[in-house]
Order: C-alpha cells, then structure tokens, then sequence
C-alpha cells in the first residue's frame, strides 16, 4: 500500500521517516519528496508497504502524531491523476485579430 504522509516540516529526512514508520512493518520504499533545483524537501512523502495490515496500521498510529514541531497527516495515498498535454496554443502579437496585412489596418 502507498502511504502518504504531508505537512512534513523541512528538517524532516528519510531517516526520521524511516524510524516514524518502521515499528509498524516492513518499509519497501521510501521517497521523500524535494525541489529539484533546491533540494529543499517540499514537505511530503510516500512510503510503500506492501503489507495491507502494517500500513493501515501505520496510517491509525502516525495520523496527526507530531514529527518535529509538525503534526503528521497520514493516509492511503490516492492514484495520480493522469496529466493531459498542453494543447494551448502559443502565438504572436497579432493572435486573434485575423489576417490583417499592415499594422493599424483594421
């Protein structure tokens, strides 16, 4: 089961999460999520156990525990939403005012 975990203050690292969470089972992944030019943690992860029991365990333990100074929101994490690709159109200056030849014309 994937895990989200949110409102998760800057200080806080993979270790911390790890400890959060491993007394409730086995921990297969962890990912805490950060800014790619900064690095500098966006304030929520995923973690993945694939036991249903150990994470929904995990989820009634953790929900509204304090990490750091931040109340811990913990839930089942939900599908990501497929993006659609930008379709928009970029244009020029004369976009939306017809074919006109010279400037000032209409």
């Amino acid at each position: 089961m994937n895990i989200y975990v949110g409102n998760l203050s800057r200080d806080v690292t993979e270790a911390d999460l790890r400890e959060a969470f491993q007394p409730f089972g086995t921990i297969d992944s962890l990912s805490l999520i950060k800014d790619k030019f900064s690095g500098v943690s966006k304030g929520f992860a995923f973690v993945e156990m694939s036991v249903k029991e150990e994470a929904e365990a995990a989820i009634a333990a953790l929900k509204g525990k304090e990490l750091k100074g931040r109340s811990l929101d913990v839930n089942e994490a939900r599908p990501r939403e497929e993006r659609r690709p930008n379709r928009g159109g970029g244009g020029g200056w004369n976009k939306g005012r017809g074919g006109g030849g010279r400037r000032g014309s209409w």
